[in-house]
């Protein structure tokens, strides 16, 4: 069974003290641990490609893990916040197993809630929080059949 995982980015300087625009936001010092935690465990597993949205806060998420595996990290805008959610959910149909994808806040939840309305078994309670990974499972016609999630990294 093809397995995928799913990131929420890693914890970010605060949106309202942030004068910039919100696409360069980078992670805050907590943020970058998580990010390497995160990037030692999936290591292990690995990857066979690195998936981000644009937004520098998912890039940099996944940065630690891209150069343990010397791999770049390919920008995916259908991984971009308040984007619509369709073409995400197409996306983890068609990327090989092993992928890993880094997202935000608003598409994850939206991702996983469609996921089980459309079937798929959530098989832990729903973790949102910055720097958790969702283990999604896909089945021979690329539909994901059940879901796990790893909180984020103890620091």
């Amino acid at each position: 069974m093809a397995q995928l995982y799913l990131v929420r980015h890693a914890k970010a300087g605060e949106r309202r003290v942030w004068t910039g625009d919100d696409v360069d936001r980078p992670l805050s010092k907590t943020g970058w641990k998580q990010a390497t935690l995160v990037g030692k465990r999936l290591a292990a597993l690995e990857p066979s490609v690195l998936c981000s949205s644009p937004y520098v806060r998912c890039v940099q998420t996944l940065e630690p893990l891209a150069a343990r595996l010397d791999q770049p990290v390919e920008i995916e805008k259908r991984l971009t916040e308040f984007e619509p959610l369709e073409p995400m959910l197409d996306l983890l149909a068609e990327l090989p197993s092993g992928a890993v994808l880094c997202s935000h806040g608003d598409l994850i939840p939206a991702a996983i809630q469609a996921l089980k309305r459309s079937g798929t078994d959530l098989r832990t309670p729903p973790d949102w929080r910055k720097a958790s990974v969702w283990v999604l499972k896909r089945n021979k016609k690329s539909q994901i059949v059940h879901a796990t999630v790893w909180p984020p990294p103890v620091l």
